[in-house]
């Protein structure tokens, strides 16, 4: 495989170029430079999508729907180099910026054994950046940027602390492994089996000829060699196996999770309300617990690739990097740490705070009531239950219309006294929002056209508290072990609901669900190519996996308990409004 350079489009491109790890492997990069020799900061990515395939190809969905409704995002570019979810170097090169695109192992144009977020490939991103940071070509400083996988990822390798990492944005980035990404609240997701097959598989080295063609160089994406199934079979791990071998909060996950004390590079942690199920709890943990000095939080709406493309998301990007890894005295140093667009019915409003949560939040708890199925901020003197079926649609709760304005902004929790007729039960708790005519009201969401306000679930057998890193507003399992139910004894369950933000309008009313698999809105779904499912309110992030859910064990009976001894509520963030 050799390595080629041309001038185009106003670039200076290296195409291929051979980074060596430290196994003596090479793996194969993209450099973008601008055509006059001097020394640049680097904007790098590392990942698993094939440098060589094109956005409009690989996910023509995505790409269609944002082109037609964001006319900005391809404005400005010829977007021949437009992949998912890395910057367009179009965008970034005339601004004296270098952008390097690093084909993680065992993908596209690298070779070797594909074992996503291992220690192997945070290794390897590790000395990607140190490379990128020594070439003739380079200021020294290095800068990850980059949705998703690309953001995931960067939470790894911060923890090793590159020397030549000189800030980041992890945009839209799950963190926790386990909790994040492969169990919600200690019942197994069916997300990354899924995803492996149909975003990972169709790009992985050796493929060759059955594989995609880079259209900007006509060589084939996922390298020279077309190898047989069974060569391809041995080149990769079986995700969907793995995670289901580790159903606790072992070293497997562990090793691909960060360590927060050791992040203490700079960063800008970009985190979508609308993400349930895969990123946004990541962005917020990743913002309050890690050691930087200077890191900020910015959340948005809209789809999960969207925003980071927009004229909004790239003038957000080079105001952070020019700062960082330009060292010009721009107004990002005088940034509040918090940056939101504030959810209302009608669209997004920008805010500046200081501090996530907010200082200002009145932590309000909505009490359940047994008899009418309402929620109140007025406590329920007597005891009462609800029997309902462990695998159903399960039981809401609906507040009163209410009688202001009210924005909910910040992570929930929901305390909920519980039994089953069996030694297990799985809650999916939905916080819902209702107008006065009844009818739901859903958000797109990252994925979902159709997504709820906020999501949370939990295991009643991974009920355990860390109390060191729990709070009331958000409670932290440790998933260490197993404690089965004892039929028909009351339990105190603790269930995180991830950060949500939206303004509720008078007369509406804000409700709790608590069922028994996931939730599902009416109606016809939506279809994307590059995933499996048809999207009916949670995308693909479903929970319905038989073997982790047997119906003998999860199909029983669950009763939930509330009023006098037993006073199950949901805590709400409710923010007052600031005096003008």
């Amino acid at each position: 495989m050799s390595q080629k350079s041309e001038l185009r489009d106003g670039m200076r491109i290296h195409w291929d170029v051979p980074i060596t790890m430290d196994d003596d492997l090479v793996l194969r990069a993209d450099i973008y430079r601008p055509p006059q020799e001097g020394k640049y900061p680097v904007i790098l990515s590392y990942g698993p999508y094939a440098k060589g395939l094109a956005f409009q190809e690989g996910y023509p969905d995505q790409w269609q729907r944002m082109a037609a409704q964001h006319p900005d995002v391809t404005e400005g570019s010829t977007n021949k180099y437009q992949n998912w979810e890395v910057v367009d170097p179009e965008k970034w090169v005339p601004d004296g910026y270098v952008c390097v695109r690093v084909d993680s192992r065992g993908c596209g144009r690298s070779p070797e054994y594909v074992d996503p977020f291992s220690p192997r490939e945070t290794r390897d991103f590790y000395l990607c950046i140190e490379w990128a940071g020594t070439q003739p070509w380079s200021n020294g400083k290095v800068g990850l940027l980059g949705i998703s996988y690309y953001a995931i990822n960067q939470w790894h390798v911060a923890s090793l602390q590159p020397p030549h990492l000189a800030a980041m944005i992890p945009w839209e980035g799950a963190a926790d492994w386990y909790r994040d990404m492969t169990y919600h609240g200690g019942i197994r997701s069916v997300f990354f089996g899924n995803w492996f097959k149909k975003q990972v598989m169709t790009v992985q080295y050796g493929l060759g000829k059955r594989g995609y063609v880079d259209p900007n160089t006509g060589e084939l994406a996922s390298g020279p060699e077309t190898l047989s199934d069974e060569e391809l079979a041995r080149n990769r791990t079986d995700l969907a196996a793995a995670i289901k071998d580790h159903p606790l909060d072992d070293r497997y996950h562990r090793d691909r999770s960060p360590n927060w004390a050791k992040i203490t590079v700079p960063l800008l942690s970009s985190a979508n309300w609308g993400g349930q199920g895969l990123h946004p709890r990541g962005n917020f943990e990743g913002f309050t617990q890690a050691a930087s000095k200077q890191k900020w939080l910015e959340v948005h709406g809209l789809e999960h690739w969207t925003e980071f493309y927009t004229r909004y998301g790239v003038t957000l990007q080079k105001r952070f990097f020019d700062h960082f890894l330009k060292g010009l005295d721009n107004d990002w140093k005088n940034q509040p740490r918090v940056q939101l667009q504030i959810r209302r019915m009608d669209g997004f409003v920008r805010r500046l705070e200081t501090e996530w949560p907010l200082a200002r939040t009145c932590w309000t708890r909505f009490y359940l009531n047994p008899f009418n199925r309402s929620l109140s901020t007025k406590p329920v003197d007597t005891e009462g239950s609800i029997e309902y079926e462990a695998l159903g649609d399960g039981i809401t709760f609906m507040s009163p219309p209410l009688a202001e304005e009210t924005e909910i902004t910040g992570p929930l929790a929901a305390k909920l006294f519980s039994s089953s007729s069996t030694t297990d039960a799985d809650l999916f708790v939905v916080f819902r929002v209702f107008d006065p005519q009844g009818n739901e009201v859903v958000f797109q969401g990252a994925l979902d056209p159709h997504t709820p306000i906020g999501q949370g679930w939990l295991r009643a057998s991974h009920r355990k508290l860390d109390p060191t890193l729990s709070t009331e507003y958000r409670p932290y399992h440790t998933h260490d072990g197993v404690e089965p139910l004892t039929p028909g004894k009351i339990y105190e369950l603790d269930v995180e609901i991830w950060p949500t933000c939206i303004v509720v309008p008078v007369g509406y009313r804000i409700a709790l669900t608590v069922r028994g698999k996931d939730y599902e809105h009416p109606g016809k779904g939506m279809r994307i190519k590059s995933f499996v499912n048809e999207m009916r309110g949670c995308g693909p992030f479903l929970h319905n996996d038989p073997d982790d859910r047997p119906e003998a064990l999860f199909g029983g009976r669950n009763t939930l308990f509330a009023g006098g001894r037993n006073p199950s509520f949901v805590l709400v963030p409710i923010i007052p409004k600031r005096n003008v």
